[in-house]
C-alpha cells in the first residue's frame, strides 16, 4: 500500500448524537464539548495511520461556524493533512445533520497535532 493510498484509508468518520447534557443555556453543544470530540477524532485517525501511541501537542484553526442544536448529529470527519517524523497533522470536520430531515452543514473545523510517544512518554518515529 503506497502512503497515499493508507492516509486515504485512515481517513476517519464518526456519528454523535448531541443530547441535552453536552448542550448550553441556548440548547447548543458547548465549544468545549465540540473540541473534545474532534480531538478524539484525530487520535483516532493518527493512530488508524501509524498504530502507534499518540498524545495531542496542538490545537489550530478551530473555527466554530454554525451552533450544533440539542437533538442533532454530528458527523466527524477526521483526514491526516502533514505527517513528519513523530507527528501526524489531523483536519477535523464536524457538520450539524438534523435528526428528521435533510438539512445538513458544516458546524465546526480544526486542525490538531499528535505525536507518537513510547512507553516512556518520549516522542518516537512514526514510519
Amino acid at each position: 500500500m503506497t502512503r497515499e493510498e493508507k492516509i486515504a484509508a485512515c481517513k476517519t468518520s464518526v456519528f454523535k448524537t448531541v443530547f441535552p447534557d453536552i448542550t448550553n443555556h441556548h440548547n447548543t453543544m458547548f465549544g468545549g464539548a465540540v473540541m473534545a470530540m474532534m480531538d478524539e477524532i484525530a487520535f483516532i485517525t493518527a493512530t488508524r495511520y501509524a498504530r502507534k501511541a499518540f498524545v495531542t501537542v496542538g490545537s489550530e484553526k478551530i473555527s466554530f461556524i454554525k451552533p450544533i442544536p440539542a437533538g442533532s448529529f454530528v458527523e466527524l470527519i477526521g483526514s491526516i493533512i502533514h505527517i513528519g517524523n513523530t507527528s501526524i497533522k489531523v483536519l477535523v470536520e464536524a457538520y450539524v445533520e438534523d435528526m428528521y430531515s435533510d438539512y445538513r452543514e458544516k458546524a465546526s473545523t480544526g486542525e490538531f497535532t499528535l505525536v507518537a510517544v513510547g512507553d516512556n512518554m518520549k516522542p518516537i518515529r512514526i514510519e
